[in-house]
């Protein structure tokens, strides 16, 4: 049986060093997506690793009959029709806790970034700086400290414990909502200490969190969680982040917040129409933004290719 895997969307050299070992062949080379099928049964791939940029819909499973396996190197797999590839004897795997902390880590870089202007001042500052220095040290003069606020996390799963973990760590005060989960037990490891904090979290009533919450920030896979409705029950003046999926803050919603001064700040990792996003969104004064770079460390690509790789090979050998 041919044991070639196709890494459309690449993965980590150990990664595809532990594949190559256990005897896999992986091909990195990217596939555009109208030539994927012709390209896994031409080359008679039977294991297809993807991010978030390439799509394994139906039509694709349907016309890929030597396809065993599907891995999305990541949390999410929207981008994967998950249910119908098993339905069809395809294995889909994916590596939810790899990627937790440098998502978690980039939420509070942006939270940093917009209680004290750095999105705005990193734009300004090159232009003016050295001609109204005093007017734009007047104009960034009123920051505000993470520290004796709360944050407001929606979905507690992996990555909303991590962000949970950073915020207690910033002596925040954590609302957590979910669904799926009475309660979370958070360990605080203290690096270099040899000491640990357990502090158990429960879960709260969207509409406690909502209306008590300084910082909001979304860690659900899909869907449409934040609009008006929910806007109107927050507090004047709340500052919400999104680094889970476009579209989980209904993005003509979160422009009249922020236009009416209900929302103070919007800090976007996530867009609903990636790679093209609303220009109005990029252009506000009032938003930190980045490229859906949530995972992109080098760290959580490591540890995403590692785990992808002893998936695979558990999976297919």
């Amino acid at each position: 049986m041919s044991k070639k895997i196709l890494a459309n969307d690449g993965i980590d050299a150990q990664g595809k060093a532990i594949l190559e070992k256990a005897g896999f062949t992986v091909i990195t080379d990217k596939v555009a997506q109208e030539d994927l099928a012709k390209a896994i049964n031409e080359q008679k791939y039977i294991g297809l690793t993807v991010r978030s940029a390439t799509k394994v819909r139906k039509d694709v499973i349907d016309v890929c009959p030597g396809l065993k396996l599907i891995g999305r190197g990541g949390v999410g797999m929207d981008n994967i029709d998950v249910e119908y590839a098993r339905s069809k004897g395809i294995e889909v795997v994916n590596t939810p806790a790899a990627s937790s902390h440098s998502v978690a880590e980039l939420v509070f870089a942006h939270l940093f970034n917009a209680v004290r202007f750095l999105y705005d001042s990193n734009r300004q500052m090159p232009l003016t700086g050295d001609t109204q220095f005093d007017t734009l040290k007047k104009k960034y003069a009123k920051g505000i400290e993470l520290k004796g606020k709360t944050i407001g996390i929606i979905g507690f799963g992996r990555i909303g414990q991590s962000v949970a973990k950073i915020a207690l760590g910033c002596g925040m005060k954590v609302l957590a909502f979910d669904p799926f989960l009475q309660e979370a037990l958070i360990n605080l490891e203290i690096e270099g200490a040899g000491q640990k904090v357990s502090i158990r979290i429960a879960t709260v009533p969207m509409e406690k969190l909502l209306a008590e919450s300084d910082f909001i920030t979304m860690h659900v896979p899909g869907g449409k969680v934040i609009t008006k409705n929910e806007i109107a029950q927050m507090k004047q003046g709340v500052i919400l982040a999104n680094a889970a999926r476009g579209g989980v803050i209904d993005e003509t919603d979160l422009l009249e917040g922020l236009n009416s001064g209900k929302i103070a700040h919007a800090c976007l990792d996530v867009f609903e129409n990636e790679p093209t996003p609303n220009k109005a969104l990029l252009s506000h004064p009032k938003i930190s933004l980045t490229p859906h770079i949530g995972a992109a460390t080098e760290e959580a690509q490591e540890r995403i290719g590692i785990e992808l790789a002893e998936l695979i090979i558990s999976k297919l050998s």
